[in-house]
């Protein structure tokens, strides 16, 4: 099902859909956010000077770094009074990048989500369980509104509780599942453990991933564990843009539907900023139509793709953007939390029994990411001491799991025992391997 004929229009319908937001929007942030009219000002580039699609080249870029100086509101068009709703997502400081949505936002938001859902095969006749954790993440709120927008039943599940998640798969029916590809992972696994054939013993057929990226190879395991009847679909977006709704797969995996009609994507060599023609890759630069809490042009992702656009099979005429290669930064997504090692950094300086040294450890055990966190002691006598040693862990991994949003591991070991390094030092391993 096809949810919004913009979705196939001719490119020329798209693209002049395209340059109206854009004027629109470049006039609307250049008179309402001051930190974006300054920067527009230093490049010398004028409202007026945007008359083409390819004009869009002349505007700056937006950076996350924008959010930290700007925090938590500096980068609004509208005064709070104006505003229905509030996200957050983690920051690179350990201040959350904070996000606003009007009620017009709000209706575009979920509409967005709407479409990514039905291009994943979701209609009106499923029950949909909700495995994200809720909270500031826009992924749960996001994709429960957009469902509801498509007549779904909405199970707000939330995350964790595996006993109670597949007690409701089995009792209510459950035909579409939303959560982290890692974590749907586990749970399948969980069922087949428990001698439970999701495909004979369940009525699930749908799943809608994100959060984080999802490899070929995991969707082949996907349908190992699930079955071969489950459609599993990954979808694309981040808070700053507007959560979940920005793309996502069709049923026919050939990439992921760009809504262009709401956003502008452009790839760009991440090192110099040079506008790359279709078909090569590099970072994802998105410029979002129509915002009127949080107009952004130009925001570098940071995210590793391709465009590819040429009509699809299912019908539709956007642009498609390629499965995520990789990152241009040092973000990890653990479990579908973005965490930065500077985030793990401030927590740690803060803990005076503890010194400066640091390594993170990320694996994939039992299908989901587990993150260790590997730091000094001070004084090695607290080794000697099971009560104290028992507390401060305790202590540490209660301020962890309030910066981060997420449990970690972690190893305490004896003064100068971390490797030390004469140039930048590596504190990221990452052992997650490409699939699962």
């Amino acid at each position: 099902m096809i949810w919004a004929k913009e979705e196939t229009l001719p490119r020329a319908e798209i693209e002049k859909i395209q340059l109206e937001k854009l004027k629109q929007t470049v006039s609307y942030i250049y008179e309402k956010v001051a930190p974006y009219r300054r920067k527009m000002e230093e490049e010398g580039v004028k409202s007026e000077d945007i008359q083409s699609l390819a004009d869009l080249k002349k505007l700056p870029f937006t950076y996350k770094a924008d959010f930290r100086d700007n925090y938590p509101d500096g980068l609004f068009a509208v005064e709070k009074r104006d505003l229905v709703r509030y996200h957050a997502s983690s920051g690179t400081t350990g201040k959350p990048t904070v996000v606003g949505y009007t009620r017009n936002d709000l209706e575009m938001w979920l509409n967005n989500v709407a479409r990514i859902a039905c291009m994943g095969g979701a209609t009106s006749e499923d029950v949909a369980q909700i495995a994200f954790g809720y909270g500031t993440f826009t992924g749960a709120l996001g994709l429960h509104g957009g469902l509801e927008k498509v007549g779904a039943s909405v199970i707000p599940m939330s995350s964790g509780n595996t006993n109670k998640q597949i007690m409701f798969l089995q009792d209510m029916g459950v035909t579409l599942l939303v959560a982290t590809p890692s974590y749907a992972l586990h749970l399948g696994e969980e069922l087949r453990a428990r001698g439970i054939d999701p495909s004979k013993d369940l009525k699930i057929h749908i799943g809608l991933f994100g959060g984080e990226g999802m490899t070929e190879p995991m969707r082949d395991e996907m349908h190992k564990v699930w079955g071969e009847q489950f459609v599993c679909t990954q979808n694309y977006g981040m808070s700053e843009l507007c959560g979940p709704g920005v793309a996502g797969e069709c049923t026919e995996l050939c990439g992921m539907h760009i809504n262009e009609d709401w956003f502008i994507p452009e790839i760009i060599n991440p090192e110099t900023g040079e506008v790359l023609p279709p078909g090569e890759q590099g970072e994802l630069v998105i410029t979002c139509l129509g915002k009127e809490a949080l107009p952004l042009v130009r925001y570098r992702t940071g995210d590793l793709t391709r465009l590819m656009y040429e009509p699809c099979k299912c019908g539709r005429t956007t642009a498609r953007m390629e499965n995520l290669s990789g990152r241009a930064d040092d973000m990890l997504v653990i479990r579908g939390v973005n965490v930065f090692p500077t985030q793990i950094e401030e927590v740690l300086f803060k803990i005076d029994e503890i010194g400066p040294h640091y390594e993170i450890l990320v694996e994939r055990k039992n299908r989901l990411d587990v993150m260790t966190i590997t730091v000094e002691l001070i004084d090695d006598r607290l080794l000697d001491g099971y009560t104290k040693l028992n507390e401060l862990e305790k202590k540490i991994k209660s301020a962890l799991k309030s910066q981060l949003g997420l449990a970690t591991q972690l190893r305490l070991v004896a003064p100068n025992s971390l490797q030390r390094f004469e140039g930048k030092a590596k504190r990221v391993t990452d052992l997650r391997k490409d699939g699962l």
